[in-house]
């Protein structure tokens, strides 16, 4: 018998067989934490793992040291060569090394080297923020700094020994680990359809092909991370797109599931490698052609941070919210108004959205871009007509602080918009991309998870619960062994993970949202960013009927200062 430790048990849950979500409400329950999930990973040791790859040093030869003004004649003196002596603190020197802590923070040792006597030691952080320590002699400093904005500083350090008249200075150059966020016209990079960014042909199985990303048109050489939506045609067997970074190995997890004869889209953020270039591995026993699409790159140099919310609907032509009471038309676009409205502010660069298509009365594809803008040709979501399906998406926000949606279909359609974050010059997380991590998988035997997800229940992942700097977290969430229709609801739990363990956690309300859609038997995969909310909790709501398997993949997070 299957363990059925993952899941909080509920009462059915009232809402429609539809596979968008309606008002829902259930009895109240008590959620029982002996059933609630446990990551298999401390991805908060691999977060810091992740900052401490920021290494930087600069010895305790660079030292330059300089006579003090003179007590007597208030002058000072020239800066002194390595090998000249002071009259009694020769060697004093420090040496400098630091490495990345968070997203926004640096740990820094200063390794001094002295007589035994009193030194003042002064820390300029580069940002024109200052620290002074006192210290007596030889000896190691650790001190740690959280910088508002990411990127590039130099840490000037300066040691004075009043009673020699000496001082000792030494710089170290230093770059936060976390990326800020530039949107970018939506472009195809890659499409091996056509010969797009690589020679013309499929990826065949078992093979690798790379887009070229930083360096390719207006994005600049050095990016450290990419929004890429990456779409799997004309597959001829079932399989799984993997995308890393090119230059690293490929981690065990996926990004894009498919069967045979299917398109199915998939939005990815994705470290780039050294060179440039993002690798798309074909985990299928035959052939795939693979589109890559970028919408956005991360870069140390601030930009726009992020703000993860809870996800909150802006669009819905079957009830008129937001646009017009109707489908949306053939070949037709509307623009919506996303800044300004429910708690998202003006002046955004980008916004963060979950995007799902249902109705369609034909195949087709849906494209989101800013509004008043060209239509790019690109594509977010590709469906067939009866399908209904999500994806995650990222766009940037016109000036006036809409988006258009254009259906290419030859057929109307109904669409729904959910807005998950947004990013702008005043959101302060900054994205901290980690080595992809399979978070849990409830088909495995021997993962400490096995078991399904019970039909209307939810579980409840405490995914950063010790650290509230973390707001949000870029997911992969997949679902398989569909015993029936419904879909996924991602969403912040409202009580602490003590709550849970003194049972005394209240049943959430979860929103009326949704983050993927699947029918039975399908593989659905969908990017998830999932803010932390206040406690760190991360539910994942299964709102259809009957049973599912749950995989998570860890990608990243998103870190404030």
């Amino acid at each position: 018998m299957r363990n059925r430790r993952l899941v909080v048990s509920v009462a059915a849950i009232a809402a429609g067989v539809g596979l968008i979500p309606g008002v829902a409400q259930a009895d109240p329950a008590k959620p029982d934490a002996r059933r609630a999930a446990t990551p298999d990973v401390d991805l908060g040791k691999a977060a810091a793992s992740q900052a401490k790859g920021h290494t930087f040093t600069s010895p305790a030869d660079r030292t330059v040291r300089t006579a003090l003004p003179s007590a007597r004649t208030g002058k000072a003196g020239a800066p002194q060569a390595q090998s000249a002596a002071a009259a009694d603190n020769p060697d004093l020197a420090v040496g400098l090394s630091g490495y990345g802590l968070t997203a926004h923070g640096i740990e820094l040792k200063s390794t001094l080297t002295s007589i035994s006597t009193p030194l003042e030691v002064t820390i300029a952080w580069g940002d024109g923020k200052t620290e002074v320590v006192n210290a007596s002699g030889a000896g190691v400093l650790t001190n740690k700094h959280t910088y508002a904005e990411v990127g590039a500083y130099t840490v000037k350090v300066t040691v004075k020994d009043t009673a020699n008249s000496l001082s000792a200075v030494n710089e170290l150059a230093v770059v936060t680990p976390g990326s800020d966020f530039t949107p970018y016209t939506p472009t195809r990079l890659l499409d091996t359809r056509f010969g797009t960014g690589v020679t013309q042909g499929k990826v065949g199985a078992g093979k690798s092909t790379r887009v070229k990303v930083g360096g390719n048109g207006k994005i600049p050489a050095g990016v450290t991370a990419v929004a890429l939506n990456i779409t799997v045609t004309n597959a001829l067997d079932s399989g799984f797109i993997t995308a890393f970074p090119e230059g690293v190995e490929r981690p065990f997890t996926s990004n894009v599931n498919f069967k045979a004869g299917q398109t199915v889209p998939n939005m990815v953020i994705v470290p780039v490698g050294k060179s440039g270039y993002v690798e798309l591995y074909n985990g299928s026993w035959k052939s795939v052609d693979l589109i890559a699409d970028v919408t956005g790159y991360f870069t140390h140099t601030a930009s726009s941070g992020y703000t993860p919310v809870e996800p909150t609907r802006f669009v819905d032509t079957r009830e008129g919210l937001g646009t017009t009471k109707r489908k949306l038309a053939a070949q037709s676009a509307f623009s919506t108004q996303i800044s300004g409205l429910r708690g998202v502010p003006q002046g955004i660069s980008a916004v963060a959205l979950n995007v799902t298509i249902t109705n369609p009365q034909g195949a087709g594809h849906l494209t989101v871009y800013p509004s008043g803008g060209a239509l790019p040709a690109t594509s977010n979501l590709n469906f067939n007509a009866n399908q209904t399906i999500a994806n995650s998406v990222i766009v940037p926000v016109s000036t006036d602080g809409k988006i258009s949606v254009f259906n290419g279909a030859w057929a109307p359609t109904d669409v729904v918009v959910d807005v998950v974050g947004y990013y702008s010059e005043g959101s302060d997380s900054a994205f901290l991309p980690l080595s992809p991590e399979r978070v849990f998988d409830t088909r495995e035997p021997e993962d400490p998870f096995y078991g399904t997800v019970w039909g209307e229940t939810y579980v409840p992942l405490p995914i950063s619960d010790a650290d509230p700097s973390v707001t949000g977290w870029v997911l992969n969430s997949t679902v398989a062994n569909t015993q029936g229709n419904g879909y996924l609801t991602v969403t912040p739990d409202p009580n602490s993970w003590d709550d849970y363990i003194n049972e005394s956690a209240f049943w959430p309300t979860p929103p009326n949202s949704s983050n993927l859609n699947w029918t039975k038997g399908d593989v659905v995969p969908n990017l998830v960013q999932a803010s932390s909310g206040n406690h760190g909790i991360i539910d994942f709501w299964n709102r259809g009927w009957e049973d599912i398997d749950l995989i998570v993949d860890v990608f990243g997070l998103y870190q404030k200062g």
